[in-house]
């Protein structure tokens, strides 16, 4: 059922005057969408340093960014008019996603968009790393000529272990089944294999049976640098790593060290612990010069097709929050999405997470002689999220009245 509140509902604050900042050149069909639904939509080509970020949010309703773009509690704390935030590829670490939820602010992402763009780069690097591609590349652009074999692979029969079974993961392990590999996994969460591929109890285990070892997860306290010394030196000798997911997860250190001893035969890494704010800047990593170690600018989603899909998915979960309250897919929100109604009045309210807040909520409604016409509740540990319909002639002062509770942290009237 759609979540669109139909042409004949008015929202409460009027859609020309909601205004939509979007940074670090995003895509041009989310700027459509959005000035489709009426919005006021500006853009900027570049991600914004902490000052000014902070001074340029104050007034904007949505915001929408990429990867380089830090939106700290600081930045959040000056947002006084901010709904909801976008953020233009898979990550959401660039964000204080809990001072956010405690602000009552929901943060989407795309986790879809990019998903075979970077899936299709880790194929092509596994083949490029065993048939040095690179190094043969880069010696014949310097005018010298070596037809050599040795060292050389095809990457049928090959074991591809991925850390990271999610929406790449599972991709890349279709991916690779197809070409012959023989897929082995990882992860946190116990996840059902695609195809062939099998499970591994221990990260030890997978580092031990892999040839090919790709990283596929998110930045959190649990994978910052996981893989170390340690790690590296458990991997099968002549092995090959690709990291295209955090550039946290791995210690560049430790890598240098076991690619010059020649434990590893070679890397792809296309995500580093610092990264340049721009294209103009200068980049310099221990990787640099280190035989069969493909270097590329942190550009796993980088294609035409992923940035639109992005540009697509992401606007399309902001404007179904803007038009009907719904968090379906926000990341740091409990999860509400209630059909509109055509006869009542829609409020959204976020509260502390305490005992006996929808109490007092449905007592207001009762003692003000409202009737509720529909209502979800979703809540976390921390917040509760309540979609409300209710009577027209009463929803002004059910409104005032929830919004002045003291476990209240944003009340609004949608429509």
């Amino acid at each position: 059922m759609s979540t669109q509140p139909s042409d004949a509902l008015t929202t409460s604050f009027p859609k020309n005057q909601i205004k939509v900042l979007l940074l670090e050149n995003i895509h041009s069909l989310a700027k459509e969408a959005f000035e489709n639904e009426g919005f006021q939509v500006e853009t900027l080509t570049v991600a914004l340093k902490p000052e000014e970020l902070k001074d340029k949010i104050r007034d904007y309703h949505v915001l929408g960014i990429r990867s380089k773009t830090q939106l700290t509690a600081e930045a959040l704390s000056e947002a006084r008019r901010l709904l909801a935030v976008g953020c233009f590829c898979i990550g959401t670490n660039q964000v204080d996603l809990e001072f956010a939820k405690e602000r009552g602010i929901p943060v989407f992402n795309a986790p879809f968009g990019n998903t075979r763009s970077v899936a299709e780069m880790v194929i092509a690097e596994v083949i490029a790393l065993a048939r040095q591609l690179f190094q043969r590349s880069s010696e014949i652009h310097s005018q010298s000529w070596k037809k050599v074999s040795a060292g050389c692979y095809e990457v049928r029969a090959k074991t591809l272990g991925i850390i990271g079974y999610g929406h790449i993961g599972s991709q890349v392990s279709t991916l690779a089944e197809s070409l012959g590999m023989r897929v082995v996994y990882y992860d946190i969460v116990s996840k059902l294999p695609l195809g062939n591929a099998r499970g591994c109890n221990t990260l030890q285990e997978l580092l031990r049976e892999s040839d090919f070892v790709t990283l596929h997860v998110p930045a959190t306290p649990q994978t910052h640098q996981m893989i170390g010394s340690a790690q590296l030196q458990g991997m099968k000798k002549g092995s090959y790593l690709i990291n295209a997911s955090r550039g946290t997860v791995v210690q560049i250190p430790a890598l240098v060290q076991v690619l010059q001893s020649g434990h590893l035969a070679g890397a792809a890494i296309d995500v580093f612990p610092e990264e340049p704010e721009g294209n103009q800047s200068r980049f310099v990593s221990e990787l640099q010069g280190i035989p069969n170690v493909i270097l590329t600018p942190h550009i796993g989603g980088a294609t035409e097709e992923a940035q639109a899909n992005i540009g697509t998915e992401v606007p399309a979960a902001l404007i179904r929050f803007v038009n009907s309250g719904s968090t379906s897919g926000a990341v740091n929100f409990p999860q509400v999405d209630l059909a509109p109604t055509q006869e009542g009045h829609r409020i959204l309210n976020v509260h502390h997470n305490i005992p006996g807040v929808l109490s007092e909520i449905n007592g207001i409604v009762s003692r003000l002689g409202a009737n509720i016409q529909a209502q979800s509740l979703s809540t976390d540990p921390k917040i509760g999220y309540l979609v409300l319909d209710t009577d027209r002639a009463l929803s002004n002062e059910v409104k005032t009245a929830i919004e002045n509770l003291k476990a209240s942290i944003k009340t609004r009237m949608l429509y």
